[in-house]
């Protein structure tokens, strides 16, 4: 029994990773890929890839919407879980980061479970509600720019039907969030969020604290 949450060092991270992780041998050369790249901490931590994965089998999502795609391992983690007939929408602006996605989409067997939609995010929601998609989504994982979650999670929320999820990364932001102070606009974005949802009587929620924090929001 323990009344607060394990501070996680090095050697708690290598035991997570290295010996109770499963992890897809193809998601592990993704994530040494794109270690490489100029951005790397844009990715998600392995271990959330695979609690997202998992809520993915107990939530029953058929359809997921992803903001935020970059090289791939969130959205190949997620449709490695959906069943034969689901599907995943991403939205991402980058075309060299996505075209890493692809090529391991297609190496994964699921690219035919998803759509890329390059573009604006903002742009991309519009189009999805001017299609009339409203409330047709089982789960949204936002990971986009910072500065503009509460319009995503506003738009997310509209898209979402009712009992469905939503999850938004770095809810924590390297733990800067816990200073109420911290001068950066995008802390101060997300720490307005994390207190939206908390108060916001259309959800419940749970932030978690995992990798560099992920809100949990469903929608009632």
């Amino acid at each position: 029994m323990s009344r607060r949450t394990l501070r996680i060092t090095d050697e708690i991270h290598a035991y997570l990773t290295d010996e109770t992780l499963r992890e897809p041998p193809l998601l592990a050369e993704l994530r040494a890929e794109t270690a490489e790249l100029p951005n790397p901490d844009m990715q998600i931590a392995p271990e959330q890839g695979g609690f997202m994965a998992l809520l993915v089998e107990l939530t029953g999502a058929r359809r997921i919407l992803e903001l935020g795609t970059f090289t791939g391992y969130s959205s190949t983690a997620m449709a490695l879980a959906l069943p034969e007939e689901g599907r995943i929408v991403c939205l991402d602006r980058s075309e060299e980061y996505t075209a890493i996605a692809r090529r391991y989409w297609r190496r994964a067997g699921v690219e035919d479970r998803i759509e890329l939609r390059l573009g604006d995010a903002v742009d991309g929601l519009a189009s999805l509600r001017a299609e009339g998609l409203d409330g047709s989504f089982d789960l949204v994982f936002i990971d986009a720019d910072k500065d503009g979650e509460d319009h995503y999670y506003e738009q997310a929320l509209a898209l979402l039907r009712p009992g469905g999820l939503i999850l938004v990364d770095n809810a924590l932001w390297h733990g800067r969030v816990a200073d109420a102070e911290h001068p950066n606009p995008t802390t101060q974005a997300i720490r307005e969020l994390n207190r939206k949802v908390r108060d916001d009587e259309r959800v419940s929620m749970c932030l978690l604290p995992i990798a560099d924090g992920l809100l949990m929001a469903r929608k009632r």
